[in-house]
């Protein structure tokens, strides 16, 4: 188990509301590193022109390494009808702050050309899918 920064708190369940007792605003089901998984799921993702290209649906871990692979970002559509998912490598993304999500160095036109799938479809039960993502990304 590794060993906990001096400001690091455990995680609660997720979902819950209550804030930090230490006063520093923090939500309980996160720290100052660390974050629940049901937190960032939802979180907007962005080009870096600061504008909207679709919200994190879920992220993939690997089973061997317990790494964040992907994340499976939701695209396009109308009330979840038409839309997309598109993963994309965990590393190309940074936190913004002041946008209050993620940026991705992706221009829609690039996001639209790269592997995807339809949400009632597993793509990544099948094996070459994955290497078709970091193929696309060249990671």
């Amino acid at each position: 188990m590794p060993t906990k920064l001096p400001n690091e708190r455990d995680l609660e369940p997720a979902g819950g509301m209550q804030l930090d007792p230490s006063g520093d605003g923090i939500e309980l089901d996160e720290s100052r590193r660390l974050i629940a998984s049901s937190k960032v799921e939802g979180t907007a993702v962005f080009d870096p022109k600061g504008e909207q290209l679709g919200t994190v649906m879920n992220f993939m871990v690997d089973k061997v390494t317990g790494q964040v692979a992907y994340v499976v970002m939701a695209f396009g559509g109308f009330l979840g009808l038409g839309e997309s998912h598109h993963p994309l490598p965990w590393r190309a993304l940074r936190y913004d702050v002041q946008l209050g999500g993620y940026v991705v160095d992706i221009d829609r036109d690039r996001l639209v050309a790269s592997p995807h799938h339809r949400a009632e479809e597993d793509a990544f039960a099948d094996a070459g899918y994955g290497k078709a993502v970091d193929a696309y990304y060249r990671w």
